[in-house]
C-alpha cells in the first residue's frame, strides 16, 4: 500500500501538469469511452506525425490517470504493477522518457521528477542482481542526464558497484528444477543472476551504459557489454534472425511444428538495441556489432508481420494466437522506424511495414487513450483479449510514437 499511497499523492499534480502540457486540442479532450479510436486505417506519411502526437498524448494521459486505480489489471499482477520500481511500471517510464525527450514536454518531465523523488531513486533491493529490478534505473539515470541531479544515480551506483565486486558465476542455461516432470515452464529460473532471458536485455544493459556516460567510468558498460553479448550470442538464432526467450525454448515447437519465438520477447530485445546504440559514442568499438545484430534481427522480423499489421504473439505460428498483440508490435514498430529514421533501413518495403505497423497500433488505442490488446505478464505466446491492457504496452506505444512523430516518406 505504500507505493499506492505515493502514487495517489502525486496524481492530482500529475493530471493537471499533463493536461497543461498537451497542446493538441484533440489530445487534451477528456474522453470517457474505452472503444477503439475511429482512426482511418488508411494513413499517409504526411499524416503520421500528427497521428503519433495525438495517440501518444492520449495514451500517456490515460495511463497516468490510472496509476491510482489499476483495477483493470488482473489481481495476480496488480500489486506489482502499482510499484513504480517494478519492471511493469518501469517499462512504461522508458517509453515516457523517450516521448518526453522527443517532444520536450516539460510537464511530463516534472511528473517523472516527482515520481523518482517519491521513490527515493531506489531500486528494489530483494533481488539486486535481477535485470527486471534494474529497469527503473534507466529513468533515474535519464533524469540525472536531463537535470544534472546526481542524487538520482547514487542508489543505483551502489548496487552496480556491489555487483561488480561480486560478479555472478552462474551459467546462462535456465534450469527449471521446480517444474521437473510437470512439463510446465515457469517465469523464474536459476540463472537470473545474469541476463539469461530475452526480456533482460531491455531491462538492464542500457542502465549500465547510462552509468558509464554519466560518471565517465568505463567499468559499468564494460561489464554490461560483456554480459549483453554472452546472452545475445546464446539466445539469438542466426537461422531465423530471432531471439529465443530463454534456453528452455531451444527445442520447443509450436502447434504447427515451427520453433517457439515469442513476439514480445523479441520486441523487448529489438527495442533495446536502438536504445543502447543511441547511448553509445560513435567511436565505441562495440557499436558496429550492435548495428549488425540490429540488422539481422530486423531482417527476421520484417518477414513476420500479419496482414493486419501486427506481429503475432507466436512469431512463427500466427494461428497460435490469432488476435492482435500490441506490446510486441509497439516495440518492433519502434525498432524498425528507428532504423528507417537513422538511415540504416532504406528500402521501400521496410517503410511500408512500419506504416502498416503504426496503423495497427492506431486501431488498438481507444478514444480515451487506453491501449488495448496487450498480452498480460508472461513468457510465452498466450491468449489476448481486446480489453487486456498493461503499463508496458503503453510504454511500447510511446516508444513507437517517438519515432513516428519524425516520420518522413
Amino acid at each position: 500500500m505504500q507505493n499506492l499511497s505515493k502514487t495517489l499523492a502525486i496524481l492530482p499534480l500529475t493530471v493537471s501538469l499533463l493536461l497543461a502540457g498537451c497542446d493538441n486540442e484533440q489530445s487534451t479532450t477528456r474522453l470517457n469511452k474505452d472503444e477503439p479510436s475511429q482512426t482511418s486505417t488508411s494513413i499517409s506519411a504526411q499524416t503520421i506525425p500528427a497521428s503519433a502526437k495525438n495517440i501518444a498524448d492520449r495514451a500517456a494521459q490515460w495511463q497516468i490517470e490510472q496509476l491510482g486505480n489499476l483495477s483493470y489489471i488482473p489481481e495476480s499482477h496488480r500489486a506489482k504493477s502499482e510499484n513504480a520500481k517494478f519492471w511493469i511500471q518501469a517499462a512504461f517510464y522508458i517509453g515516457l522518457t523517450r516521448w518526453t525527450e522527443t517532444t520536450k514536454n516539460q510537464s511530463l518531465l516534472e511528473f517523472m521528477k516527482n515520481m523518482a523523488k517519491q521513490e527515493d531513486y531506489e531500486l528494489l533491493l530483494d533481488r539486486p542482481y535481477h535485470a527486471d529490478d534494474h529497469t527503473i534505473a534507466q529513468t533515474y539515470l535519464w533524469l540525472a542526464e536531463q537535470t544534472d541531479n546526481m542524487d538520482a544515480i547514487k542508489p543505483t551506483q551502489a548496487v552496480f558497484d556491489m555487483i561488480l565486486a561480486n560478479k555472478p558465476q552462474v551459467g546462462l542455461e535456465m534450469l527449471d528444477e521446480t517444474a521437473s516432470g510437470s512439463g510446465k515452464v515457469h517465469l523464474e529460473g536459476n540463472c537470473q543472476l545474469r541476463w539469461c532471458w530475452a526480456d533482460a536485455l531491455f531491462m538492464a544493459p542500457r542502465a549500465w551504459l547510462q552509468m558509464t556516460n554519466i560518471t565517465g567510468d568505463p567499468k559499468y558498460f564494460e561489464y554490461a557489454d560483456k554480459e549483453f553479448w554472452a546472452s545475445a550470442d546464446y539466445l539469438f538464432s542466426d537461422k531465423y534472425g530471432l531471439f529465443f526467450r530463454d534456453s528452455r525454448y531451444f527445442d520447443l515447437k509450436s502447434d504447427n511444428g515451427e520453433p517457439v519465438f515469442w513476439g514480445r520477447g523479441n520486441g523487448w530485445v529489438f527495442a533495446a538495441i536502438p536504445l543502447i546504440i543511441d547511448e553509445l559514442p560513435d567511436d565505441h568499438p562495440s557499436k558496429p556489432r550492435y548495428i549488425e545484430l540490429y540488422k539481422k534481427n530486423a531482417a527476421g522480423l520484417l518477414k513476420l508481420q500479419t496482414k493486419e499489421g501486427y506481429w503475432p504473439a507466436s512469431l512463427m505460428d500466427p494461428n497460435k494466437v490469432k488476435t492482435p498483440e500490441v506490446s510486441g508490435t509497439g516495440f518492433i514498430t519502434f525498432g524498425l522506424a528507428w532504423g528507417v529514421n537513422n538511415g540504416i533501413l532504406t528500402d521501400e518495403k521496410t517503410k511500408q511495414v512500419v506504416e502498416k505497423g503504426w496503423a495497427a497500433i492506431e486501431k488498438a488505442v481507444a478514444a480515451n487513450g487506453r491501449v488495448n490488446w496487450v498480452q498480460h505478464v508472461g513468457k510465452s505466446p498466450d491468449p489476448v483479449k481486446e480489453t487486456d491492457s498493461q503499463l508496458y504496452g503503453v510504454g511500447a506505444v510511446l516508444l513507437a510514437a517517438s519515432e513516428m512523430i519524425n516520420w518522413e516518406k
